[in-house]
């Protein structure tokens, strides 16, 4: 079992989520205890319809729970009402997924400046921003470029810019690397690796690869709804 030596910044305790009622009652995920400290940079397996996904979308605030203790950074995220939850998101929290989820029509400096004008950022201040976080993830010089001119792991590294360029305590990050070859996959994953390392942003990352998952330094495994494994990841990898 994978021992968490930091005060947890996210800490859950009997999370359960079920949908429908009576006989019609299923349940995605059973009683989950899970602590994951500053730092930390998690992957999270397991088979279709284990859970996997379930417990990240509540972790991201993107769902809620049916019971159970969420907390994050001592505030108790399991009873924020949905306008507390937008906020937490929105300062705390990066995305990036599978499907890069970019604006087709929009430079790459514009779509790494979203997040930056739903907080109200001037337009000056968004920019330097949005230009530093592609400077950090590799593109500096492609500012301009739309997804269309720009290759699937430049995609989703202008996605990875757009997720911190409003440096959040957590990256959440599903699939990243589901959509490219094994040779830009092992290049986003050496990015992430250069985040959390040297930006100390905690990372959890649903995969199915497990040398995806070696990146890693811890690996949580769900089966049926439960965690079946917390385990010390490889974590052997260091960013170039």
């Amino acid at each position: 079992m994978s021992k968490v030596t930091a005060a947890p910044l996210i800490h859950l305790r009997g999370i359960t989520k079920s949908y429908g009622l009576g006989q019609a009652l299923t349940y995605a995920l059973h009683g989950i205890d899970l602590d994951i400290a500053k730092g930390d940079f998690v992957s999270i397996m397991g088979p279709s319809g284990s859970g996997k996904s379930t417990c990240m979308n509540i972790l991201g605030c993107l769902d809620t729970a049916t019971s159970g203790q969420y907390f994050f950074s001592n505030l108790e995220v399991s009873r924020m009402d949905r306008k507390q939850l937008a906020s937490l998101r929105r300062y705390y929290l990066g995305f990036v997924f599978q499907g890069f989820n970019l604006l087709n029509r929009t430079s790459a400096l514009e779509n790494v400046e979203l997040p930056l004008m739903y907080r109200g950022t001037p337009a000056r201040q968004r920019r330097q921003l949005a230009r530093h976080a592609l400077r950090i993830v590799g593109l500096d010089g492609r500012e301009a470029h739309t997804p269309g001119e720009l290759s699937g792991g430049q995609q989703q590294r202008v996605a990875i810019a757009r997720a911190i360029v409003t440096s959040p305590a957590v990256l959440f990050a599903d699939e990243p690397t589901g959509n490219l070859d094994t040779a830009r996959s092992h290049e986003i994953m050496e990015l992430l690796v250069g985040l959390n390392q040297e930006k100390n942003i905690t990372i959890v990352m649903v995969t199915h690869e497990p040398e995806m998952a070696a990146y890693t330094n811890r690996i949580i495994r769900f089966v049926d709804g439960s965690v079946a494994e917390d385990a010390d990841g490889k974590n052997e990898h260091t960013p170039n």
